[in-house]
């Protein structure tokens, strides 16, 4: 079980006073609270996530329930037209509190989760009262005015963005330790679309609900939602049947080079590290895991007798093991979702002198992708125990690096290494069948003319 920082449980804290004082008024005697209202929309929230933790029903659906928090905004966004701003923040807490968590420690995540969505709710609705959002929906026989009921509902899903995303910045920066600045980096963004697309589907439940239908017309809303929930569910599952195949085919390497059993998955986490500090996109981070993880994949290709060695390369051997990014290039070619990790399996050998293989690309010719597991392949080469050479400690394979930082390496990445490193450590795998030599993954630069040099390791 995770352990959680003392800086998380801080703001936790703060997090759950928080969304206690926003929704006290509405429990105060002599409050004009419409708890029909609240009744009806908190328990319609909490039964569009409950599924997701029902597994007779996920099993009967093939898995395929829409799960999270966040699926069903729309209520929310609803409840926050609709209702008095600590009445709103009310109907968040017993779907939040029941929804589905898939890591450990639970009862943490949840009450997190219940008090994030209670502060977004209730800024929402602040911003709904502030724009008369009452007045622009209209009640029964009356029209919504509209475009200008349009105003207040994408303001009150502009305010549960901001609020939420700050919020979860705040979480990521104390629960991992990020910086402030890298732990908010483009979740606001992301968020943008949805949020609005959330905002319009709350406004239609709020409208609907207002008329002289009553509520059983808005909950018609749900229907189209829970569609595209699923749909999203569904993504989800070739997205996991996506890393089985990744996960298939770094066992078939593992299985036919026993020197490199658990390279891969190290080299992927090492790349995600750098590229992390690099400041790159959540949706980049992905790939470029997917691309340490599957750097070795063209060693299928080549003879075992030939990883398996245990003697010194001939040069034709050399040429035969060299071929080996070629050859994991071509396997992946068709797998679309792989996308720039594509590139890094073929050029994650090369260097930034131009004495790589297999194609002596230079400089910002490398791809930003192989550039990044170059210098993950090597550190975790040279930190991992093998079988005819001991891992060197971290701050002399830092220090390798570093030297050869320019020639070898791209010296940004070898930097971001570092910085990563001194945040979150490193600890490294002790693997007896495993065999690399000092210089990793990567080859020592050779003079013009001559035979390309034979990669220190059989990985």
């Amino acid at each position: 079980m995770k352990v959680i920082p003392r800086a998380a449980r801080v703001y936790l804290g703060c997090a759950l006073l928080g969304a206690g004082a926003c929704a006290l008024p509405a429990l105060r005697p002599g409050t004009a609270t419409p708890w029909g209202t609240v009744a009806l929309l908190a328990a319609l929230y909490a039964l569009c996530e409950l599924p997701a933790r029902c597994r007779l029903l996920g099993r009967g659906l093939g898995g395929s329930v829409p799960m999270g928090t966040g699926s069903f905004f729309p209520v929310l966004l609803a409840a926050a037209l609709l209702l008095p701003p600590a009445a709103a923040a009310l109907t968040a807490l017993p779907g939040s509190l029941l929804a589905r968590v898939d890591e450990q420690p639970a009862a943490p995540r949840r009450a997190w989760r219940a008090a994030a969505a209670a502060l977004a709710v209730w800024a929402a609705a602040q911003v709904a009262r502030v724009l008369s959002c009452g007045n622009a929906l209209g009640h029964g026989p009356d029209t919504p005015d509209f475009p200008y009921a349009l105003l207040p509902a994408l303001a009150a899903a502009l305010a549960f963005c901001l609020v939420l995303t700050a919020l979860d910045g705040g979480i990521r920066a104390t629960a991992d330790g990020l910086p402030l600045r890298t732990a908010w980096r483009g979740l606001l963004g992301r968020a943008l679309a949805p949020y609005a697309l959330h905002g319009l589907a709350g406004l239609m439940m709020a409208v609907l609900w207002r008329s002289s239908y009553g509520p059983v017309a808005a909950l018609f809303v749900l229907l189209p939602m829970y569609i595209s929930c699923w749909v999203f569910a569904q993504y989800h599952r070739e997205r996991a049947a996506h890393q089985a195949t990744i996960r298939a085919l770094v066992q078939a390497v593992d299985i036919k080079d026993r020197y490199t059993r658990g390279h891969s998955e190290r080299v992927g986490h090492a790349s995600v590290l750098i590229a992390r500090e690099l400041g790159m996109a959540e949706d980049r981070l992905d790939v470029v895991r997917f691309a340490g993880i599957l750097h070795d994949v063209g060693k299928l290709g080549v003879p075992t007798r030939v990883l398996r060695k245990d003697g010194p390369l001939t040069p034709a051997e050399r040429r035969i093991i060299e071929l080996h990014p070629e050859y994991g290039h071509e396997m992946v070619r068709g797998i679309g979702f792989l996308g720039e990790a594509r590139a890094a399996i073929l050029h994650h050998h090369e260097r930034i002198d131009g004495r790589g293989y297999p194609y002596g690309l230079r400089g910002e010719e490398i791809p930003e992708f192989a550039r990044v597991v170059a210098v993950a392949d090597s550190f975790d080469a040279m930190t991992s125990t093998r079988s005819y050479s001991r891992a060197r400690p971290v701050p002399t394979a830092v220090a390798e690096l570093e030297r050869c930082a320019g020639s070898q390496f791209d010296p940004r990445m070898v930097a971001a290494l570092v910085r990563a490193l001194e945040r979150h450590g490193w600890q490294p795998a002790v693997t007896a069948e495993e065999t690399a030599g000092p210089g990793g993954d990567v080859p020592p630069p050779r003079e013009p003319g001559a035979a390309p040099a034979r990669p220190k390791e059989r990985a």
